[in-house]
């Protein structure tokens, strides 16, 4: 989000998943938050890859920040099934099935 490259649905559909993780921890016997969560997380990855793909900008126009700011969407990407992965320990733990 540093360098504008990707549109504002990106920023938005993050911090929309940032806030309903804030919920499920502030929660701790909702089994509603926690499944909003995990939701939100496996939706923006399949978001996450579209933006990372139709928006990459050519060669010739990345410039250090451009590529740092790529870099750790491609980051973010990359931990988003380790976070599924213990959303979904955390859901298991309050009773989901």
């Amino acid at each position: 989000c540093m360098n504008h490259i990707f549109p504002a649905s990106y920023a938005w559909g993050n911090f929309s998943v940032l806030a309903l993780g804030i919920w499920a921890i502030v929660q701790r016997d909702s089994l509603d938050a926690i499944m909003m969560f995990l939701t939100g997380l496996l939706l923006t990855v399949l978001t996450d890859i579209i933006h990372i793909s139709v928006f990459y900008p050519p060669n010739h126009y990345l410039n250090d920040v451009k590529r740092f700011s790529v870099g750790m969407a491609i980051f973010s990407l990359l931990l988003k099934p380790v976070s599924c992965y213990l959303v979904y320990q955390m859901y298991r733990e309050r009773g989901g099935e």
